[in-house]
């Protein structure tokens, strides 16, 4: 069976409906396998996929139009900027991390474990991540 093809413009239909189609049935199955096949099927149902209102809420809402007055009138447009009033690029610049302290304190630990003379590679590979990750 082959997929059909979709035409240009105004004739465009989606054309991957076939391959679910098709996985409903197994061609040329042996003796009891449709039926297997069948009840793996019900056992498993396809996922549905959830449209984007569903997951991240209206969109619409958070817009402000080109007429509307501004929704942050005490932040200066250049803020974020390399010059001009508000803050500068550190505004933009990430924020530190609180967990690197902890990291930070277990390195002696992934030291002493990674230098173990049955150490895995695992083991000193993360050693190795953590230190570069956090300038170790």
């Amino acid at each position: 069976m082959a997929t059909p093809v979709s035409g240009p413009g105004q004739f465009s239909q989606r054309t991957d409906k076939a391959v679910g189609a098709a996985n409903r049935q197994l061609p040329d199955a042996d003796y009891g396998e449709q039926a297997a096949y069948q009840e793996q099927l019900q056992a498993a149902p396809m996922a549905q996929s959830p449209d984007f209102a569903s997951m991240f809420g209206s969109a619409a809402s958070n817009v402000v139009g080109f007429g509307e007055p501004t929704q942050m009138p005490d932040v200066p447009v250049t803020d974020g900027a390399a010059s001009g009033a508000g803050a500068g690029l550190e505004a933009i610049a990430g924020q530190a991390d609180p967990g690197t302290d902890k990291i930070r304190s277990w390195v002696a630990a992934l030291e002493h474990m990674a230098n173990q003379p049955n150490s895995s590679d695992s083991a000193r590979n993360l050693l190795r991540q953590v230190k570069a990750n956090y300038g170790i």
